[in-house]
């Protein structure tokens, strides 16, 4: 069983399938009736009026409509369009148990139903009266259907009989009703009158319209369920005395054939397959059975634990079953319908149809066939389940040996009795006359060639790999190199292979044992190799992997419904050979590319497997095994590969010859940078002016804008073209063309601004007459205060009333004689100027001062542009030019020309470093040492801005027309350090440098584990600020950013430019000594300090060769040594008390790896403190590693040495410890740097991959590392990245 559709709900009584769309009708005993999507998993739609149980469903095969009978005594009719009850048919008196539309619904608008009133009841829906009630039985009716083709009914009752009506009369009744101008004379009154009188005979009496042909006596209790062959004279009937009964009839009488006995309780429900010689019945039991018609007996059994079955449903026109339960009802598949099939050498194919093999030869195809099948031989089955066909007994896989050129070697596998292949061996010259005898065995999926005469299986029980020769003998066994392999594939070589484990696909090469590469993809089903083996298409359940032959991924796309089957493209010209899969689902025939690019291409009626793909025609085989041929359309495919691989020539032609549109593959070019190439096919004109804009292209945006202009008027979204044409145009730099935008759309203020900015004062004193004009005060003060005119100024605001500000301005700008006037008239009003000018501190920082706008000092034309050549893609004229070709060539001119024209820089080069000298060595007798202070916290930066507010002016007149200077082009923007630092390194530093924190953040977390970035910040910081330097502008301009780079000495690198740090080993190094400088004077916390900032900044140093780097490790060892002895030193302080545990960290301070100067204190301090507490045999070890000191020779340690050597000859005496002690100082171990104990060799143990702390045990895992405080212990890293 292959279960398609499962789902969680009420106790199912009844179920249909529609006839066409993936819909299934379930009614519940709660009432409810859901309508599926079996192909999605989703509810559409809800029905919800019934009262109680609902028993009976079917859908009309044509209309919309689903009929319903229940619990409640009611036949509902139901518009799923509409989403509600039509009507509703009374008649019944108890539960309603079946309903059914007439198969030929369109003539007969028949409904059937049965009831526990002991009748069936036909219906007229259109007319919605009844047309007969059939009586007879003496007990519930349980089920009634119509014939799938002739004028029979079938019932059946727990009277323990099964009836089958003729309903004859009641079809020539329908059809021989009078018609014609008689009948409409005649209509009216006496028809309707005959109409009730015959309705009220029918309840009364019934009619002789129908009636009983057959009655089968034969089941020993109730029957529940009967039903009809599709086309042979057979009945099948299924009864609470747990049997299923055969029945055939004839002409005049009907008997029982068999008897299918193993159910072991009522049989609910039973039917026969619609394309199999199969019966399929379920029971209250928990299972369903599937008898073999023509043997008669049990085939396959399915069991569901804790779930009654109750009801059988079987689709019109595919393979498909459906059963309901307690708990919901599963849809369901006896078998896989994919044939198997494998493609051979040349132009044919080899596959299987029922029980034979054929090979399908597409060059010998005549007329619309595909080719011409010549049978190879016949399958013999084994066993007695491969007996029966439809029930997956079938061969499932086919695999051709590719690599024999001299016979015919073809594997076919199936999944009968767990899995077994047979061997076919047959001439190439003669396939159907010189086949040899099948060689069998088992294994489990498919066998694979590995050349021209072995072949590779996977053992079912072990899961090896067993290599056979061709005479079935094993000659090898190759252990799978990962666990849980379960299939077998062709590897694309001779000796290669691709195993499946779980969501992974292995390519493994069976000589050398060797893993070649893996992929991953989940619930991967089959595989398709290019036909030049140098791609391979994976075939997952929901989604298509495109690989290359070393199976590395190029692209992946994923789609919502079942992917069926794929071939390549095997096309002599065009381009497309092995560079296009075409693949199918369910109802669609898609495309996809190397490049990820994905496209539907056509739909489909029923499902189809592709085997071949040449030009515009799909070569496939249908679910009956049967060769077809389709016709697709890849025009769309081929012109998003040409554009992919640069073909622009053949691009070009795509568009003059293709009905290529719509906006999908607008906006595929647009998202790929090629709208120019829209431009050539699109018409309409908002759409070419936004793709104009797009590219740039100026001139055809400014015919759109006039077009677009005419259509809509001067008004509304015609300004919004030219205020959009306008911005673009500043972005260019071509100012002529935004002052005629600016015009178009009639903002005065931009237009004045831009005068302004351009130096034309002409024009922005006409600006000012216009507004003088159009009586705009605001518009005249601006252009005043922009052309520099105090006395203008002075005007607007007399004009305006505001006489006070007139006066100061008038003072301010000494205009003496306008300021009296204005004061005469201030006077006048009963007003005074006094104290007026005390308002403006004239002479301070918030004073007035003098306004003046900036002096021109270049007036000319446009700015400054870039004159380019027109790229192929935009020059259709020398697109055309050159002669298409189907293989996609274009000519040699036009190569070199699009090759000048369109080389791209993607910013990414090859790494180079230059070689610096070695920072010095470190040492402990440097003086100097000092210290960093913390810095300030990091502020989030970011820009503001708003636009202006549009203004709303009349028609202008009076400015100078313009003209356009064609065959500029801006020249293109180029990278910004920060990308190309980004871009150009994966350390965290440069990164930083650039801005990015969050990707630096990530990078450390990846490395090294960090986590906590507060001990982090101030080195991060210094990165940001220290790769850049700010230079003051000119007085009225900002600051200029000069980034500061570390690879700039013989010339700037362009774009594989790398920051400056302000981090380097040499600081790395005084950090170091400072620690030694403190650790030497007993200051352990300074020490501590000092070495942990050291920790802080090594992940943000870069090196510039091997040695600093492996100094720069060093010192990271160092650190964590000497942060780890204070630690220590600190815990012996706080166990004073304690002379036990005083005694072990004393021991585990002398093994940390610390200088000889530095180990020589604490040789002398663990010494004292062992003697002390008379644990006299580590007071001796650490004697004796005292002598050994070269330090101890030297004339300053003179009294040291003394003391060394009388503590070893007194603890030698003595030779005990008072003590026990966890300390051996003969095994080797590490320092748990959490609780201070010793790890030794074996022990389980957890490390940081940054610093290398060591603790004992798993309690640390995925917490901070308590030595250098920001990475997590436990966490499996790279490690340390010290360069770029």
């Amino acid at each position: 069983m292959l279960t398609k559709f499962e789902s969680k709900s009420a106790r199912v009584k009844g179920l249909a399938f529609h006839p066409v769309r993936p819909w299934i009708c379930a009614s519940l005993h709660n009432g409810v009736i859901q309508l599926w999507d079996y192909r999605v998993g989703t509810v559409i739609d809800r029905f919800e009026e019934h009262d109680g149980p609902v028993r009976g469903v079917d859908f009309h095969l044509h209309d919309p409509l689903i009929v319903t009978g229940g619990d409640d005594y009611k036949i509902k009719v139901w518009d799923y369009k509409l989403r509600r009850c039509l009507f509703t048919l009374l008649g019944h008196l108890d539960y309603i148990r079946t309903v059914q539309f007439h198969p030929n619904a369109a003539q007969f608008p028949w409904i059937l139903s049965a009831s526990d009133d002991q009748t069936l009841r036909l219906w007229d829906f259109r007319k919605r009266t009844c047309l007969s009630v059939l009586t007879g039985h003496n007990h519930y009716v349980m089920c009634a259907a119509f014939h799938p083709s002739e004028d029979l009914i079938v019932s059946a009752s727990l009277d323990q009989t099964v009836r089958v009506w003729d309903t004859t009369g009641l079809r020539k009744k329908q059809l021989g009703e009078p018609s014609g101008p008689m009948a409409a004379m005649d209509g009216g009154r006496q028809s309707v009158a005959a109409s009730t009188a015959m309705n009220v005979q029918a309840e009364l009496f019934g009619t002789n319209d129908v009636v009983v042909k057959y009655v089968l006596e034969g089941h020993d209790r109730g029957v529940n369920w009967a039903a009809f062959h599709p086309t042979l004279p057979l009945l099948a009937s299924a009864a609470d005395d747990r049997q299923v009964k055969l029945w055939r009839m004839s002409e005049t009488k009907a008997w029982e054939v068999d008897t299918l006995r193993g159910h072991a309780n009522n049989v609910s429900c039973c039917l026969f397959h619609p394309k199999q010689e199969l019966v399929v019945s379920n029971s209250e039991d928990r299972s369903i059975r599937v008898w073999d018609v023509s043997k008669r007996v049990g085939v396959q059994t399915f069991r569901r634990e804790g779930d009654r079955f109750w009801i059988l449903a079987a689709h019109r026109s595919q393979n498909l079953l459906a059963a309901g339960h307690d708990s919901g009802m599963i849809v369901f598949k006896l078998e896989r319908e994919r044939p198997a099939s494998a493609a051979g050498p040349g132009d044919k194919l080899y596959y299987v149809r029922g029980r034979e093999l054929f090979c399908h030869d597409y060059a010998r195809a005549t007329g619309g066939s595909s080719g011409v099948d010549v049978p190879i031989a016949s399958l013999r089955r084994v066993g007695q389940q491969a007996q029966t066909d439809g029930i997956g007994s079938g061969p499932r896989f086919l695999s051709y040996n590719m690599h024999n050129p001299k016979e015919g070697n073809v594997l076919v596998c199936s999944e009968v009795d767990g899995g077994c292949y047979e061997l076919i061996t047959f001439s190439l010259t003669n396939a159907g006359g010189s086949v040899t005898d099948g060689k069998r065995g088992s294994c489990l999926g498919p066998g694979v060639f590995l050349g021209s005469n072995r072949f590779a299986v996977l053992d079912r029980h072990k899961r090896e790999i067993v290599v056979k020769n061709m005479n079935n003998e094993t000659t090898k066994r190759v252990a799978s190199p990962v666990p849980n392999v379960d299939c077998l594939y062709d590897g694309g070589a001779p000796g290669r292979i691709i195993l499946r484990a779980d969501d992974r696909a292995i390519l493994f090469e069976v000589q050398s044992r060797r893993v070649l590469g893996e992929l991953t993809a989940p619930k991967i089903k089959s595989l398709v190799w290019s036909p030049d083996g140098s791609k391979l298409a994976i075939l997952c359940k929901y989604g298509v992997v495109i690989a290359d032959r070393q199976l590395e991924q190029l692209c992946s796309i994923s789609d919502t419904v079942r992917i069926k089957s794929g071939a390549w493209d095997a096309s002599d010209t065009g381009g497309t050979n092995s560079n296009l899969f075409i693949y199918t689902t369910l109802h669609h025939v898609k495309y996809c590319l190397p490049t990820g690019d994905t496209g539907t291409i056509r739909t489909l009626d029923n499902p189809i497997y592709a085997t071949r793909v040449v030009k515009d025609q799909l070569f496939c085989l249908d679910r009956e095994a049967r060769s077809r041929v389709l016709s697709i359309d890849t025009t769309e495919a081929r012109f998003k590969l040409a554009l992919a691989n640069k073909k622009y020539g053949q691009v070009m032609h795509l568009v003059r010859h293709s009905r290529l549109c719509g906006r999908a593959i607008v906006a595929y070019l647009q998202s790929k940078g090629f709208p120019e190439v829209a431009l050539h096919f699109v018409r309409d004109p908002q759409t070419r002016f936004g793709l104009a804009l797009a590219c740039g292209n100026i001139e055809a945006a400014m015919e759109c804008a006039f077009s677009l202009e005419q259509q809509k008027g001067g008004e509304g979204k015609a300004r919004d073209v030219w205020g959009q044409l306008g911005s673009e145009a500043l972005r260019q730099g071509n100012h002529q063309i935004v002052e005629m935008s600016y015009q178009r759309k009639k903002d005065f203020d931009r237009l004045s601004f831009l005068y302004m900015l351009t130096g034309d004062t002409e024009k922005l004193r006409k600006m000012l007459k216009i507004a003088n004009m159009r009586n705009d005060i605001m518009g005249r003060y601006h252009n005043a205060l922009l052309l520099g005119d105090a006395a203008e100024r002075v005007a607007v605001l007399e004009a305006s009333g505001n006489l006070p500000l007139a006066y100061i301005c008038a003072n301010l700008h000494g205009l003496t004689d306008t300021a009296e006037r204005i004061k005469v008239a201030i006077e006048t009003q009963e007003g005074s100027v006094e104290g007026l000018m005390d308002k403006v501190p004239v002479g301070s920082k918030k004073g007035g001062r003098l306004l003046q706008p900036p002096t021109p000092i270049i007036r000319a034309g446009n700015w400054p542009t870039l004159e380019i050549k027109k790229t192929t893609l935009e020059d259709l004229s020398a697109a055309d030019a050159g002669v298409y070709e189907e293989e996609g060539n274009v000519s040699s001119a036009a190569a070199t020309t699009l090759a000048s024209a369109t080389a791209w820089d993607d910013g990414f080069g090859d790494d180079g470093m230059a070689d610096v000298g070695a920072t010095g060595g470190l040492g402990v007798d440097d003086d100097d040492f000092g210290g960093d202070d913390w810095g300030d916290d990091l502020d989030d930066l970011g820009d503001l801005g708003g636009p202006p507010a549009p203004a709303h002016v009349d028609e202008m007149a009076g400015l100078n027309e313009i003209s356009d200077e064609a065959g500029f082009q801006m020249p293109a923007a180029g990278r910004p350090p920060a990308g190309c630092w980004v871009a150009n390194s994966s350390h965290a530093a440069d990164h930083m440098a650039a801005g990015g924190a969050s990707s630096a953040m990530q990078l450390l977390h990846r490395q090294i584990a960090a986590s906590d970035f507060t001990n982090l910040r101030d080195s991060m910081l210094g990165c940001y600020l220290g790769s850049t330097v700010s230079l003051p502008g000119i007085p009225g301009s900002g600051s200029i950013i000069i980034p500061l780079m570390r690879n700039d000495a013989s010339g700037h690198p362009g774009n594989e430019s790398l920051p400056r740090t302000s981090i380097s080993p040499k600081s790395l190094v005084a950090g170091v000594r400072n620690g030694y400088r403190f650790f030497q004077g007993g200051k352990f916390n300074d020490a501590k300090n000092a070495f942990a900032e050291v920790l802080s900044q090594i992940p943000l140093t870069i090196t510039d060769n091997r040695s600093e780097a492996n100094e720069m490790k060093e010192m990271l060892e160092i650190c964590r040594e000497y942060i780890t002895a204070i630690r220590i030193k600190a815990a012996i302080t706080a166990a004073g008390d304690d002379p036990v545990r005083s005694t072990e960290l004393s021991a585990y301070f002398t093994h940390c790896n610390l200088q000889p100067v530095h180990l020589l204190l604490a040789l002398r301090s663990a010494m004292g403190t062992a003697f002390k507490h008379k644990n006299f045999i580590v007071a001796a070890s650490f004697a004796r590693r005292l002598l050994e000191l070269p330090d101890m020779k030297s004339e300053r340690n003179a009294d040291l040495r003394m003391k060394a050597t009388k503590v070893l000859q007194k603890s030698e005496q003595m030779a005990r410890n008072e003590h026990t002690l966890n300390y051996n100082e003969n095994s080797t171990f590490a320092i748990d740097c959490e609780d201070f104990v010793p790890i030794y060799s074996g022990e389980e143990c957890l490390k940081c991959y940054y610093c290398g702390s060591s603790y004992k045990g798993s309690a640390m895992k995925g917490k901070l590392c308590v030595t250098d405080g920001f990475c997590l212990v436990g966490v499996e890293t790279i490690g340390l990245v010290t360069g770029k």
